[in-house]
């Protein structure tokens, strides 16, 4: 018997429309993520208790861009996020893949013209993309990480998880209650901060001119969407109680990682289950405010795309960890495309519905052993 989780709204599980000319390989599932920055599409096939990726695009899109100076996503940005769900379509049309998922979030959520770009990018590919709210957004999170969050490699089981996704234009937590013994977690509370990578780097200025006294108001403004998140749920006693575990998934996070590292380059079996140190993550976040952009967009974990939003997503993981203050953050590099494959699975697959809450059973991705992050 399928059990869907509580939160789980229709517009992530109703029948998916596929593109013309897909076949429909019943083995096949994709997942599309349109973000305010980035396009990202997943392909998978089903493993046991799992899925293996077959297929996978990721493009920078910027279609948040301007959005918060004129509250519209601009004709250069929609035609470039156009032209990247035509090839997602492409793909998909390749693949064949038999059941398939498209979300949109914040910067279409917030755009006046969001459902007119919407409309327009669904009359160019064949397939319906759903605008999900921040409760979705964050359940899908969640379930993307659910093996982090009850995994054994981190020591006892914690009764309550934390989860921060830093976007381009929100950032979501989600306040989770944990049952060890059968391997679920529920939502307690969820948090939809107007506050992103793109949008904080545009109200507070390029940052190529970022000084010390901009780093701290982007902190300053991120913490105070917190504080009555905090005040409702109580959180900071729970972490005193050492009954709270902090994942975080994002960019801004797995960057943090891959400095401590040490890595020559990103490796995403490297750095998903990882487990950072706030004191290194702390040091690393001053090592790139004293690098510049240029050296930022020089580091091979980085690149030019991603540097112009690297401090502002340090703004916001520092203005979580100041309010939920945590030794260790454990690190996810999975997001939106992942929950929505194995809820896909879970919906479809009665061999998967019995062996996904089995431990350490949900994402065959997961890092084989735990590495820890120690330092620069």
């Amino acid at each position: 018997m399928d059990h869907p989780l509580p939160w789980a709204g229709p517009s992530v599980n109703g029948p998916p429309l596929l593109p013309s000319g897909v076949g429909g390989d019943p083995e096949l599932f994709g997942a599309l993520d349109l973000g305010t920055n980035n396009c990202r599409l997943m392909i998978a096939a089903q493993t046991a208790g799992g899925f293996r990726v077959v297929d996978s695009f990721t493009r920078t899109v910027r279609l948040g861009e301007g959005l918060h100076h004129t509250g519209r996503l601009s004709d250069v940005a929609m035609n470039r996020t156009v032209e990247a769900l035509q090839i997602c379509a492409e793909r998909l049309a390749r693949r064949q893949v038999g059941m398939f998922q498209a979300v949109a979030t914040e910067a279409c959520r917030r755009a006046i013209n969001g459902r007119a770009f919407i409309e327009r990018a669904q009359a160019a590919t064949g397939f319906e993309i759903h605008i999900i709210s921040g409760r979705e957004e964050a359940s899908l999170a969640v379930e993307s990480c659910a093996n982090l969050i009850h995994n054994n490699r981190f020591g006892l089981p914690r009764a309550r998880a934390l989860l921060f996704d830093i976007g381009g234009g929100s950032t979501e937590i989600a306040w989770i209650r944990t049952e060890a013994a059968q391997q679920t977690e529920s939502l307690i509370g969820y948090l939809s901060l107007p506050v992103g990578v793109i949008t904080l780097s545009e109200q507070f200025g390029p940052m190529e001119t970022m000084t010390p006294a901009r780093y701290r108001a982007m902190v300053e403004h991120t913490r105070a969407y917190l504080h009555e998140f905090e005040s409702v749920h109580r959180i900071r006693s729970e972490i005193r109680r050492n009954q709270v575990r902090l994942i975080g998934t994002s960019g801004t996070v797995t960057t943090l990682a891959s400095l401590i590292l040490n890595l020559p380059r990103y490796a995403r079996a490297a750095v998903d289950g990882s487990l950072l140190p706030a004191g290194s993550a702390r040091l690393a976040m001053r090592k790139l405010q004293d690098m510049g952009l240029s050296n930022i967009e020089a580091h091979p974990c980085i690149g030019p795309e991603r540097a112009p939003f690297v401090l502002p997503g340090c703004a916001i993981f520092e203005a979580i960890h100041d309010i939920w203050p945590m030794q260790d953050i454990i690190v996810a590099d999975r997001g939106l495309r992942d929950g929505m494959i194995l809820r896909m699975l879970r919906k479809t697959s009665p061999m998967f519905r019995r062996t996904a809450r089995a431990p350490h059973a949900r994402h065959v991705l997961s890092t084989s052993s735990l590495m820890q992050a120690s330092g620069l």
